[in-house]
């Protein structure tokens, strides 16, 4: 299977089913114009799964990290994206706070078993101050030097509380923090896990994941390394967890004109069009997909650019220009 991006975009008739994913602000509408196929393999254990098509019984063939499944990758990134837009549509309740290690702690079971400590010390403490306790999404970071360290963000059902660096640094117990403003970020998703994906060229070079194709310059003036980070992970593990009472995206079934419902004033920010072609090179699927942002003013971005990034100021301080 090819996939080719069309320039014309082959766009849904009223009556036409399409799939609608709410995610907080955002809405993803993806309209595919014939049905897609049927899914041919069963997973059975983590070592083996079934062939439908053939009734066979198979071994999978594991990686080494998770940049050689890419698929595992942007399936990981993707639904950790949704989770975020989902549950950040109003700065004010959140902390983005990262938690980092005076050490060069290189054990990814201890960044979990620490986090799950600091969480307790956290609870006892919103508990004392008489804060509510707040549900979470962390996210796992492999620097190059092979230390890890996690980002993490602490969803308040109202306005976050304002809780000192110093306090905070004190409940983590094993370095340093940083607590930070998402206030100007309309598509927190994707702005937070860019974290986890690309790497600063310096640091790229010295980890030596240097891909001179792969080099972006960001809005902020910084050179990155797109995708150099994610051959850090090791492979199976887990980029992202989070608490039970964190809300998932909906999705659901609907026309077309049942979506324009539901898209209602929303400015369109992203469509694209691709077709699937088959080993002949015959057009086998159409797939048209739109995302509409709620919190984004149209007047500033025209569909199908990117928003330049917006830089967060730590809690308290106006947002960097």
């Amino acid at each position: 299977m090819n996939i080719n991006r069309k320039e014309e975009h082959e766009r849904p008739r009223p009556r036409d089913g399409v799939t609608v994913k709410e995610c907080g602000n955002l809405i993803e509408v993806r309209y595919s114009v014939n049905a897609p196929p049927e899914t041919v393999i069963q997973k059975l254990t983590a070592e083996l799964y079934l062939d439908k098509r053939t009734g066979e019984v198979k071994a999978f063939r594991h990686t080494e990290n998770r940049a050689e499944d890419k698929s595992s990758v942007a399936q990981s990134l993707c639904r950790l994206r949704d989770l975020i837009n989902t549950n950040v549509t109003d700065p004010d309740r959140v902390l983005w706070v990262t938690l980092t290690y005076r050490e060069n702690m290189c054990d990814p079971s201890r960044l979990y078993e620490d986090f799950r400590r600091y969480r307790q010390r956290l609870n006892y403490y919103l508990d004392k101050q008489g804060q509510p306790k707040c549900e979470y999404i962390s996210a796992a970071e492999p620097q190059g030097r092979g230390a890890w360290h996690l980002h993490l963000l602490l969803l308040f059902p109202d306005k976050a509380p304002f809780i000192p660096n110093t306090e905070m640094a004190r409940l983590w117990g094993q370095g340093f923090t940083k607590t930070k403003s998402l206030k100007g970020v309309d598509n927190p998703g994707l702005y937070l896990t860019a974290y986890l994906g690309d790497m600063e060229l310096t640091e790229a070079v010295t980890a030596g994941q240097f891909q001179a194709a792969h080099i972006q310059e960001k809005a902020t003036g910084k050179a990155v390394v797109k995708g150099a980070r994610l051959r850090l992970y090791p492979s199976g593990f887990n980029l992202y967890r989070c608490s039970r009472g964190v809300k998932r995206p909906q999705v659901k079934q609907m026309t077309e004109g049942e979506a324009r419902q539901v898209i209602r004033d929303a400015p369109l920010v992203y469509e694209k069009t691709i077709a699937v072609l088959n080993g002949e090179g015959e057009t086998v699927n159409i797939i048209n997909y739109r995302q509409y942002n709620r919190a984004r003013d149209e007047a500033k971005n025209a569909p199908g650019e990117r928003p330049a990034e917006t830089a967060a100021g730590s809690v308290g301080e106006a947002p960097k220009e």
